[in-house]
């Protein structure tokens, strides 16, 4: 039998292992384990986020086009809600269903036992003051300012682009990112992300075991400060654009006008389009849904993503391009031979001015063909073509300062080989080229530089919206594009398009404006499932041209009925800051195409 002094050794032993055991794994969870410890750190910290102020977009008047105002976040800490579920859903305005599902999710929130999740975002000012004054009768709720959009004008949606709340692949990709943070999602809100959205302050609190704050965490040591976004100035005209959208009202289409001495966009309108506001704060999801299913797909950027046969606007870079070939001079002649291709009537044969003035089709079946056939053989022929129609900016993207730009088409031999054999097809197979039709296809953003390139005698710079971000002006000079075409052969052209405007005969009389010579001309894109599509391009004045721009009107009809109309107010408001063709302007503006 052991004795009890054994006895005693062994009783102490035994405790003092398991002493051992408790002080090395309280050793172990508070000192050697970083979780445990950064879990204790943050049951003793509140981490608050400031939300920098998110840069103001203006237009090249200075004038905004999108600010900031305040909003407020209602956030929750699960564990601290000791409250009268009824009357926080009077207030709230909300059932208790709805109130039991958004503590569900709170719940699950990543750190939820001491890390607050937003449970009403983007309440408004108005009703966050209501709110206020209740608050402090929840314990659990709190609330955090936050900034959102806002829109003096209904007007430039497309190109400003919305906000929405970041996915998981957005804070994969970016780090700055957290949940509920929001991101520019299209527009100039996307493209300029990074400048726009500022960085974001931290501010660490001290509270104590009953959650309450005490101060400054390690007296401030670890806060960082918040500084705003970058303000873009953009080229955007904003007046110009009001009126731009209020004569697409009713109708589906775009206009784009570009200054051609900078390649500026001055206004970019995609019709339908939507009030921007709607797409701010927390009716987001509703509002969006709606305006998706809306007809005339309201949130499709048409100006730059819509490829649509150009029609007869490319005439004239046929001409020039023939002229430069030395396959036509200004006095070529062609008949207006129906059997090759349909034509309306006008005066018969033509010149290559003329040819312009009236958009003869007959007449570019026949230029076209003598340029493909220039060296003998079709496909070399076209090959050629179809690198000085790149040249152009045609078959690319422009490279526009917006995602989502499409590139078109402009066909090559391997196109039709593809589709038919090598040599399985001939001119007639790829005739519709010579008239804009056929594979060939564009955005009315490259239709608009087409004029752009015209009013430059053949060179143009990249279009673009923003001239400087925050102090910094960005410098586009060397974006400088030269055609395969010389100068010297644009000013045949330009007689052709300013007799499509001011002679008799030509296809776009109703754009005429007193005492002002510009040049411009018609399309009517052909369209098997339905009315044909009004395109117009134009550039004013003709000497020193201020504006380039291309109206594409959706099942309208000939080029000359809306697209012209709409094309020549659009440059009398800009050049001129008053209409006075109030008939007109009237009629274009009230009028409505039927879908």
């Amino acid at each position: 039998m052991k004795s009890s002094s054994d006895r005693q050794y062994i009783i102490t032993g035994i405790f003092s292992t398991i002493a051992f055991i408790f002080i090395f794994r309280l050793f172990y969870l508070q000192v050697l384990n970083p979780d445990f410890r950064e879990d204790a750190i943050n049951m003793g910290r509140k981490v608050v986020i400031e939300f920098p102020m998110r840069g103001t977009i203006y237009d090249r008047n200075d004038k905004i086009l999108a600010h900031n105002q305040i909003a407020f976040d209602l956030i929750v800490l699960p564990k601290e809600v000791k409250i009268d579920t009824f009357e926080f859903c009077k207030l709230l305005n909300i059932d208790t269903a709805e109130f039991n599902r958004r503590m569900k999710v709170a719940k699950t929130y990543p750190n939820a036992s001491y890390k607050e999740s937003v449970f009403q975002e983007l309440i408004s000012v108005e009703d966050y003051a209501r709110i206020s004054e209740q608050l402090y009768r929840f314990k659990g709720f709190s609330a955090q300012r936050r900034n959102v959009r806002s829109y003096p004008k209904p007007i430039a949606a497309h190109l400003l682009g919305y906000m929405q709340k970041v996915s998981p692949n957005d804070k994969h990709r970016d780090k700055y990112y957290v949940n509920d943070d929001y991101i520019g999602r299209s527009g100039l809100e996307m493209y300029y992300e990074e400048f726009l959205r500022g960085i974001k302050g931290i501010k660490n609190l001290r509270r104590d075991r009953s959650n309450n704050i005490k101060g400054s965490y390690l007296h401030g040591e670890l806060d960082q400060k918040s500084f705003p976004g970058k303000d873009l100035h953009t080229s955007i005209d904003a007046d110009l654009q009001e009126y731009a959208e209020s004569l697409m009202h009713g109708k589906r289409g775009s206009i784009v006008a570009i200054d051609p001495s900078t390649g500026e966009v001055l206004c970019m309108v995609s019709a339908p389009t939507y009030n921007p506001s709607d797409l701010v704060g927390r009716y987001f999801s509703k509002n969006y849904d709606t305006i998706f299913n809306s007809a005339g797909q309201p949130l499709f950027f048409r100006s730059i993503a819509a490829t649509q046969p150009p029609g007869s606007i490319v005439k004239t870079m046929q001409a020039a391009i023939a002229l430069q070939e030395g396959v036509a001079s200004e006095n070529t002649r062609y008949p207006c031979t129906k059997s090759l291709v349909g034509c309306h009537d006008h005066p018969n044969p033509l010149n290559l001015p003329e040819s312009v003035k009236s958009s003869c089709n007959p007449y570019y079946y026949m230029l076209v063909k003598s340029i493909l056939y220039k060296d003998g053989s079709i496909e070399s022929g076209l090959n050629h073509w179809e690198k000085t129609v790149r040249s152009f900016g045609f078959g690319n993207p422009l490279g526009i300062d917006l995602r989502g730009e499409k590139d078109g088409n402009v066909p090559d031999s391997r196109e039709y080989n593809a589709t038919y054999g090598k040599g399985h097809w001939n001119y007639r197979t790829v005739y519709s080229l010579s008239i804009g039709q056929g594979e060939f296809a564009m955005t009315p953003l490259q239709m608009a530089n087409l004029a752009a390139i015209l009013a430059n005698k053949g060179k143009y710079y990249t279009p673009h919206i923003v001239r400087a971000i925050g102090d910094s002006v960005l410098n586009y000079r060397d974006s400088l594009h030269k055609v395969l075409v010389d100068p010297q052969h644009f000013e045949i052209v330009h007689n052709g398009m300013q007799w499509v405007i001011e002679e008799p005969g030509g296809t776009a009389g109703r754009a005429r404006i007193d005492t002002l010579h510009y040049c411009g001309k018609t399309g009517t894109s052909q369209n098997p499932h339905g009315e044909d599509h009004s395109v117009f391009i134009a550039f004013a004045p003709r000497e020193n041209p201020k504006i380039a721009i291309s109206v594409y009107v959706e099942n309208a009809g000939k080029g000359g009925l809306w697209a012209a109309p709409i094309a020549s107010l659009v440059i009398e408001k800009y050049l001129r800051g008053v209409i006075g063709r109030k008939e007109l302007e009237k009629s274009m503006i009230e009028g409505v195409i039927k879908y």
